[in-house]
């Protein structure tokens, strides 16, 4: 391993402690002894599954809409044109990124934030930076997530006018549809609604799994990074959050 990869590694990991003693984690054992060769689940996971079974079946997530391509490239490409309501938003826009072949775990925010455009790339500034030591600590990484946006282009003061929510919601659902991912996380609150409805919670587990014929989305509501860069003290509840992530990904 060379120096650059030395440190890469270094500073890697020193984030990632960064990210667990900010969301209060101080110890990583637990309470008591646990065999990890047999299946069970935590306490956490226990309530939330009693919660789904309390919910019923699984939503079923929303076929490809009449009038929206129904591949991803194709989507991608009419996502970016000039048909949808974000089209005059902005002169550049900023599309997925990931392959949606490869990934696992398909994440969705809620608007670009400001240097976004110029990057090319959604979540490129210290929101981004947030959100790479939030997957680090799960074990994952941006080469293995599908990121995307409600919104390609940032609105006013980036709020998502009233008027272009609805169809806005579903073209983010067409998406969710076409790449069918096993897990996906939502940041904030216009993203969870746009997926779960009204009814869905701002952070947490909060919805049974999203249902694709035979595939299942596990889908996890959490705080915005930008909410978390404002708000320390909730990272907590965040990390809350991505654990419910990773035992569902590993039951």
């Amino acid at each position: 391993m060379g120096a650059d990869q030395h440190l890469d590694w270094q500073g890697t990991a020193a984030s990632v402690l960064d990210w667990w003693i900010e969301a209060g984690v101080d110890t990583l054992v637990d309470d008591l002894p646990r065999d990890w060769l047999v299946a069970e689940e935590r306490p956490a996971i226990a309530l939330a599954s009693a919660a789904a079974a309390a919910a019923g079946p699984a939503p079923a997530a929303p076929e490809p809409a009449a009038g929206y391509p129904d591949s991803y490239d194709a989507f991608v490409a009419y996502r970016l044109g000039d048909g949808v309501p974000d089209a005059s938003w902005a002169p550049v826009r900023v599309g997925p990124t990931g392959a949606p072949a490869t990934a696992t775990l398909m994440v969705l925010t809620d608007v670009p934030e400001d240097g976004d455009a110029a990057a090319g790339t959604l979540l490129s500034g210290p929101e981004g930076r947030l959100l790479d030591r939030m997957l680090a600590a799960i074990g994952t990484g941006r080469d293995q997530v599908l990121l995307a946006s409600l919104c390609a282009a940032r609105p006013l003061a980036g709020r998502i006018p009233h008027a272009s929510v609805v169809e806005l919601e579903s073209l983010a659902r067409h998406l969710v549809g076409i790449v069918r991912p096993s897990r996906l996380l939502l940041l904030g609150q216009a993203a969870s609604r746009a997926v779960l409805g009204a009814n869905g919670a701002l952070h947490g587990d909060c919805s049974p799994a999203l249902s694709h014929g035979t595939l299942a989305s596990r889908t996890i509501a959490t705080y915005h990074p930008r909410v978390l860069l404002e708000r320390p003290m909730c990272k907590a509840e965040a990390w809350r959050d991505l654990q419910l992530l990773i035992e569902e990904n590993d039951a």
